[in-house]
C-alpha cells in the first residue's frame, strides 16, 4: 500500500554529513543535560510514598500541591487517578525520625483543613532498596535489548549495519533522557517501558531500510552505494509516513485522553517515533555508507562455472 510516490530519488546521502554534524550536536546537550541536571526519577526509583485520595467533589490539583508546599513537600508528583475526584500523591522518603505513617497522616489532616470530606483511600511504601533494584533491573533490560538488538542486525545483515543501527537507536534513546532531564519530567517505570519500545521501534524502520538496501544492489546492478542508499529511502517514505503517522495518532490520543499517568509513556514515544525515523534516514544509512558497505556485504559473488562441471568422463 502507498500513500503516494516519488518519481525521483532524493539525495538524502548528498547531505548526510550536515544533518550528522546536526544529530551529533543534539547528541552531545542531551549527554550535557543528562550530566548537568540528571534524570528526575520517580519515587519507584528512588523510593517513598504513594497516596491516593477521593474528594466529594472534583479535586483541584494545584490546591494540593500548594497544601503540600506547605508542609514542606516541594519534590511531589500530583496527578487525577482516574475519576476527578481521585488524586494520586507521590511523596519522597520520610526524613530521618518520622514514618511513612506520620507523613501521610500530616498531608490527610493538612488536605482536611480545606476541604473536611478529604478521605485516604490507600497508601503504598517503596522503600529505597526495592527502588534501587528496580534501577538496576531496568538498566539491565536496556542492555539486554540492545546486545539482542546487534546480535540480530549481525545475523540478518551484516556487522557494518548492525553498528551503525545500533548507534542510531542509542542515538534515539539518550536525546529521549535528554528531553527528560532538561525538562525535569518524571521518569518512571512507564518511561522506562516507552524507551524499550522505542529500540525496537527504531529498529523495525532501520530493518526495513536496509532490506530495501539489499533488494537495490541485486536490481540495480550499476548504480554506485550512495545511489542505492538514496533510492532506498526514497521508496521507503510513503510506508514511512503511514506507519509513523498511524502510530502518531495513537500516542497522542494517549497522551490527551489517558490522564496524566500516561503523559510520560506518550511524550517519550513522541520523541522516539520523530527522532526514530529521523535516525534510520540519517544516521544509520550514513553510517553504514562511511563505514564501507558494499554489495557484497548482503550478495554472495556468483561463484566461476567449473568447466569440467557436466563432463562425460
Amino acid at each position: 500500500m502507498e500513500l503516494f510516490r516519488i518519481k525521483k530519488d532524493i539525495p538524502f546521502m548528498r547531505h548526510a554529513l550536515i544533518f550528522n554534524a546536526i544529530s551529533a550536536l543534539t547528541f552531545v546537550a542531551a549527554v550535557f543535560f543528562l550530566l548537568h541536571r540528571g534524570l528526575n526519577l520517580s519515587i519507584e526509583f528512588t523510593g517513598g510514598t504513594v497516596m491516593e485520595v477521593s474528594y466529594s467533589e472534583a479535586a483541584k490539583v494545584e490546591n494540593v500541591k500548594q497544601t503540600l508546599e506547605e508542609l514542606g513537600f516541594h519534590d511531589t508528583s500530583v496527578s487525577i487517578f482516574g475519576r476527578a475526584q481521585d488524586v494520586l500523591i507521590r511523596l519522597p522518603a520520610p526524613k530521618e525520625g518520622s514514618t511513612a505513617a506520620q507523613q501521610t497522616d500530616a498531608v490527610l489532616l493538612a488536605l482536611q483543613k480545606h476541604d473536611p470530606q478529604v478521605k485516604k483511600q490507600r497508601v503504598e511504601i517503596v522503600g529505597p532498596q526495592v527502588g534501587e533494584e528496580l534501577w538496576t533491573n531496568g538498566l539491565y533490560a536496556l542492555a539486554m535489548v540492545i546486545f539482542g538488538v546487534m546480535v540480530y542486525l549481525a545475523i540478518r545483515f551484516e556487522w557494518k549495519y548492525a553498528v551503525s543501527a545500533i548507534i542510531a537507536n542509542l542515538h534515539d534513546v539518550v536525546i529521549i533522557l535528554g528531553f527528560f532531564a532538561f525538562f525535569q519530567w518524571e521518569f518512571n517505570l512507564s518511561v522506562l517501558a516507552a524507551v524499550l519500545a522505542v529500540l525496537g521501534y527504531s529498529v523495525n524502520e532501520s530493518v526495513v531500510i536496509f532490506d530495501r538496501i539489499r533488494e537495490n544492489f541485486r536490481k540495480q546492478r550499476k548504480s554506485s552505494v550512495t545511489e542505492v542508499i538514496d533510492n532506498a529511502i526514497t521508496s521507503t517514505i510513503s510506508r514511512t509516513v503511514i506507519t509513523h503517522a498511524s502510530t502518531q495518532m495513537m500516542v497522542l490520543s494517549m497522551y490527551f485522553f489517558g490522564g496524566p499517568t500516561l503523559h510520560g509513556f506518550s511524550m517519550a514515544l513522541t520523541i522516539g517515533i520523530c527522532f526514530g525515523i529521523y535516525s534510520s534516514v540519517f544516521v544509520a544509512a550514513a553510517i553504514a555508507m562511511w563505514l564501507g558497505v558494499k554489495r557484497e556485504d548482503l550478495i554472495k559473488p556468483a561463484k566461476p562455472k567449473d568447466e569440467t562441471d557436466g563432463a562425460v568422463v
